[in-house]
């Protein structure tokens, strides 16, 4: 004899069903987002053998990079609008200071169509490191760019709208490569290193000395600048480099806010309300220079 499920037991099913469903969703939507790409397959140039060494995070930070690499956040289908952007968090070169400046800005960036890839590069200043400061940090953003560039199929980007986003340390990481040639080896065995590792646009946020060009050259991409008065380290940075791109003739958009010291991340731990909502300059520069607009 058929035996009938009561409402109650039919109730309890349909709900053990949709949590299982919900349950699996979260784990593909967090398998999607938390993608992983090291910068080259094999291991950084000259440190091959270091890269399966393990990374050490915790509570904001995450240190000891050997393999760097890209954590990719793509908007959801039919939301990207081609426009990307590489996000270097700060943590003077010590440590990255991962989550406030390197997740935080990526999910905000998603909102507004964006398909970000945070960079994890390699610490120069961190105990016992072997990298140079001149060197591998911005090696590893040559390498981010040409490496977004290369995937500009398989994420609906554009490759001429392709920018970089830095916060303190980060902001050195970007200038490395913003005021000079990145054109690629045309004849290099990886394509990816034919690539153009220039960034097309740069957003700075409290941005540190290194990196700033004594004269800000013809090409120099397009800038977006923000930090506090107040910051002993990067206010003078942020306003130096201001002038520099007016005497340049180049696009620039620059903030200086009276008060907010440094590291205030994307704003929300502030109390001052005009560094709480200096994240809708950045997206009102964006849109206001089409990087917004769907190809």
């Amino acid at each position: 004899m058929k035996i009938l499920k009561t409402p109650v037991v039919f109730f309890k099913t349909l709900c053990i069903t949709a949590v299982a469903y919900c349950f699996v969703q979260t784990i593909i939507l967090a398998q999607t987002a938390r993608k992983i790409i090291p910068l080259w397959e094999n291991g950084a140039p000259g440190f091959e053998n270091k890269r399966n060494e393990p990374e050490s995070a915790k509570d904001y930070w995450v240190k000891n990079i050997h393999n760097p690499s890209l954590q990719v956040f793509a908007p959801p289908a039919g939301k990207a609008n081609g426009t990307a952007v590489v996000v270097c968090p700060g943590g003077g070169f010590r440590l990255l200071v991962y989550n406030a400046e390197g997740v935080q800005p990526a999910e905000y960036l998603v909102k507004l169509g964006i398909t970000v890839f945070v960079l994890k590069y390699r610490l120069p200043r961190e105990e016992g490191s072997p990298y140079s400061l001149e060197k591998h940090p911005r090696e590893d953003a040559l390498r981010a760019i040409r490496q977004v560039r290369s995937r500009a199929k398989e994420y609906g980007i554009d490759p001429g709208r392709v920018g970089m986003l830095g916060f303190s340390a980060g902001g050195e990481v970007v200038a490395s490569v913003a005021y000079v040639s990145g054109k690629g080896d045309a004849n290099a065995k990886d394509p990816i290193d034919r690539l153009d590792g220039k960034p097309d646009f740069q957003m700075l946020i409290y941005p540190g000395p290194l990196g700033i060009p004594e004269t800000v050259p013809a090409d120099a991409p397009p800038a977006f600048l923000l930090a506090a008065n107040d910051d002993p380290c990067c206010g003078v940075t942020t306003a130096s480099l201001l002038v520099k791109y007016r005497e340049a003739k180049r696009p620039v958009e620059a903030h200086l806010y009276t008060k907010g010291d440094h590291g205030f991340n994307m704003g929300d731990r502030s109390p001052l309300q005009s560094i709480k909502s200096w994240p809708q300059r950045m997206a009102d520069w964006l849109g206001d220079n089409g990087y917004l607009n769907f190809p």
